[in-house]
């Protein structure tokens, strides 16, 4: 798939999931293409823990309020985590939130690319304490912050992109 073609087939897939793996080798892919995400200071502070046990699976989607038969449902799971890193010698500044939206956008390109479908369910993670418990229950270290997970499948139903704007409603020119 062209890489602009991968653009505008992205889209946040809320329904069910094919019962099929996601082979090993294209869940390497996926992650690999978020971990080349630009990085502020090549700091590199995002990390995935990747989940493709269906108990565990299942145990995940418990946590969850909304997305529960989406997640699953799902083949595999990424759980985006990241860690804080402060650089003092130019300004004080950490580039967490930066690392983490990059690389979880290349990730969702790459799902795409490959023709299997995802959600970024950062919102969901925060409600009820979902980040907390997801940590706990993938022994993840106290050190980072559960973000997002990422479910992955191949798709029930072929969805498409929800509509965007006017173009000219959100760029502005100034020549």
């Amino acid at each position: 798939m062209d890489f602009f073609e991968t653009i505008e087939k992205r889209h946040s897939y809320r329904g069910l999931y094919e019962d099929s793996a996601v082979p090993e080798s294209d869940l390497v892919k996926i992650l690999d293409a978020g971990i080349r995400a630009p990085s502020g200071h090549n700091a590199q502070s995002t990390s995935f823990f990747v989940v493709t046990n269906n108990d565990l699976i299942k145990e995940i989607s418990e946590l969850f309020k909304y997305n529960k038969k989406t997640i699953a449902t799902a083949s595999a799971i990424i759980v985006v985590a990241t860690r804080k890193i402060t650089f003092n010698h130019i300004i004080s500044a950490d580039y967490e939130l930066e690392d983490y939206g990059a690389a979880v956008q290349n990730i969702l390109l790459a799902v795409t690319a490959l023709g299997y479908a995802s959600v970024w369910l950062d919102g969901e993670c925060r409600l009820d304490g979902a980040d907390k418990a997801l940590a706990k229950l993938l022994d993840i270290s106290d050190e980072l912050k559960v973000r997002t997970i990422l479910p992955i499948g191949i798709p029930q139903k072929i969805g498409k992109q929800t509509p965007r704007k006017p173009f000219d409603e959100r760029v502005i020119w100034k020549k």
